[in-house]
């Protein structure tokens, strides 16, 4: 290569008199690509604050900041990513992770300003909110351009064909409804050890379910554990918090599951069935958790009640040292847990090894022990330093219709069917009903009916005064109950049972027009002129289950405070207006399931035995 010419220079002088390539941003757009990655956007009414996106960055450039204003539902946190552009490098990691879809990344990818802290902001989704992340006056025209750019061009979506997440669970091996219905087999099977691990493994860590579980569990611990293979780990994370994992495994309300953030664009992680396969992967709960209460403190405290509330404080409250005594009108364990749910859902296997291993721990059960019976109140309290009423919702509630007399209660059915003499069904059942365990009574039946009439025709149908958007059931029980064949009558109210030659043939019904008032509350309205009748040889009531506090003496009840809704009232602590008694469970929570119990015992345990340690 020659030595370049000493005119080269001059050749730029060509350049001088042609018109500059200048863009005057922001007045003149430049269009970027389609899939360019710029500042980000997120879409507040979607972010459930997980702090996904904040875990995954690479370079540390989001922070998760609390916006008070936010008022988060259950299962929620009022913090939003905040991002700092000094150290962003836009890999878009953090849209890839992103759960419910929310953050985002724009094709703006300019911000003119001499202040550097101007570069660290908090995104919104401009398509809602018109505020961004300039602050100054100053810049008003830029912030138009920018506002006005990032409503008309979309750039790094969320992607599921692309995410660091796997939208989808692991398949629950079940029994398939034809063969289910013909027995009181347990439906669900099981995960399997390496079916557990991949399930587990798709967990976030990001603990949107521990806000949302009554009882907070925690529950990405114990999951995390469970994705390493520590199995017995993870049953002593579940049982810090929770004493009755093979229960709750199988029959929990899952609150958590319903907050979890793959739910949201995939399937949430399938948490209940993996606090199942961790207390189903031990054989003795003593062996793997080696639990010893603390020394004996000299204190007795008496629970009323062997159900899930009763039992979970017994357990926390003989951690501590204390004395418990459980009274129990049944002649074993469970309380509504052992008589309630089906043995296709709740083997009474699972039942017995939550209750024996309290027992083991050293809590005394009196059975077939009914307060204020065989042991009166006064007596109790007299004789013990804490009471615990935890007797749960063993009343059925009745519709007070025409014959009445001639239908079958919901429990006393299910307790039959469960622990015998097996109860003798019609072949066409009329279920009155439309919440969880109505649908128990339905499916109950059914297979009461595959299993006494075989081969025959027999039918099974349940009404309601709910639509199909109000009915109190689980969507989950409700699909189960239709695959497996059961009618829906949704909309109607029961009017009377029709009666003939001293025979049940049948159920009057009339339509419904709302079942709740403008203030929500229950009161329902009929069309009149709009009535059917459905033929039945059988009608059974499940329309809900009241409490019994009979056994509390009169001078006692009118000490006794309650809520608007009739739970009995307690303070944080779970104490009452009565000194020295404290409740929980279906007598004073709305939840009316184990979970909640649950929670409402480890907050009592904690109220006691700060009592008792002040004593």
């Amino acid at each position: 290569m020659g030595k370049p010419s000493i005119l080269s220079p001059f050749k730029a002088i060509k350049y001088l008199f042609q018109k500059p390539v200048t863009l005057r941003y922001p007045f003149e757009k430049k269009e970027p690509a389609l899939r360019y990655r710029g500042f980000h956007l997120n879409d507040w009414d979607k972010c459930t604050g997980c702090g996904n996106c904040a875990d995954i960055c690479p370079n540390e450039a989001i922070t998760m900041i609390e916006v008070p204003e936010i008022e988060p539902e259950p299962g929620e946190k009022n913090e939003r990513p905040q991002l700092d552009y000094g150290r962003c490098c836009f890999c878009g990691l953090c849209v890839d992770i992103c759960p419910p879809g929310s953050l985002r990344l724009s094709r703006d990818y300019f911000h003119i300003h001499f202040d550097t802290d101007t570069f660290v902001f908090v995104p919104k989704d401009e398509k809602k909110d018109e505020e961004t992340f300039l602050p100054a006056e100053e810049y008003s025209i830029l912030k138009a351009s920018l506002t006005h750019r990032r409503r008309d061009y979309e750039g790094f979506s969320p992607d599921l064909d692309y995410a660091l997440f796997e939208p989808e669970r692991v398949p629950m091996p079940e029994l398939a409804a034809e063969e289910r219905k013909q027995s009181f087999v347990e439906m669900v099977r099981g995960y399997s050890a390496e079916q557990a691990r991949s399930e587990a493994s798709r967990c976030l860590e990001c603990g949107l379910c521990e806000e949302a579980c009554p009882a907070n569990l925690r529950i990405s611990d114990y999951v995390k554990a469970i994705s390493e293979e520590d199995d017995e780990e993870a049953l002593r994370v579940i049982f810090e918090d929770n004493p009755l994992p093979a229960i709750c495994g199988r029959i929990c309300m899952k609150h958590c599951e319903d907050a979890c953030s793959l739910g949201l664009r995939g399937e949430p992680v399938a948490i209940r069935w993996l606090k199942r396969y961790a207390a189903d992967s031990v054989e003795d709960y003593r062996d793997a958790l080696r639990t010893t209460p603390a020394p004996a403190t000299g204190k007795k405290v008496a629970v009323i009640g062997a159900g899930a509330s009763g039992l979970a404080v017994a357990y926390f409250l003989r951690l501590k040292g204390h004395a418990v005594t459980v009274f129990e009108s049944q002649d074993a364990g469970g309380g509504m847990l052992r008589i309630g749910p089906p043995k296709y859902r709740l083997p009474q296997e699972a039942v017995e090894e939550d209750v024996n291993h309290i027992a083991s721990l050293g809590v005394e059960f009196r059975f077939n022990a009914t307060v204020g019976k065989d042991i009166q109140f006064d007596e109790v309290r007299e004789s013990y330093d804490a009471v615990y009423i935890a007797v749960g919702t063993h009343r059925s509630r009745t519709a007070r219709i025409e014959n009445e007399d001639r239908a079958l209660m919901a429990l006393d059915l299910l307790k039959a069917a469960r622990l015998g003499p097996e109860p003798k069904v019609g072949r066409k059942i009329i279920v009155i009903g439309g919440g969880n365990v109505a649908m128990d009574v339905a499916r109950t039946c059914l297979r009461l009916q595959q299993m006494q009439y075989p081969g025959q025709d027999t039918v099974t149908k349940t009404v309601c005064l709910e639509s199909w958007d109000e009915m109190p059931a689980t969507t989950e029980e409700i699909e189960e109950a239709k695959e497996e064949g059961i009618e829906f009558n949704p909309a109607w109210g029961p009017k009377g049972i029709l009666v003939e030659d001293g025979q049940v043939r049948g159920l009057g019904c009339v339509a419904v027009k709302s079942v709740f008032d403008e203030q929500g509350r229950f009161s329902p309205t009929f069309y009149q002129d709009r009535t059917m009748i459905l033929e039945g040889d059988m009608v059974i009531e499940a329309i809900g289950q009241a409490y019994d506090l009979s056994f509390v003496p009169e001078d006692l009840m009118g000490l006794l405070e309650f809520t608007e809704r009739r739970k009995v009232k307690v303070d944080e602590n779970g104490v009452t207006s009565i000194p020295g008694v404290f409740a929980g469970g279906d007598i004073v929570n709305l939840n009316l399931d184990a979970v909640t119990a649950i929670a409402d015992a480890k907050r009592a345990a904690e109220g006691i035995h700060k009592m008792l340690s002040e004593r």
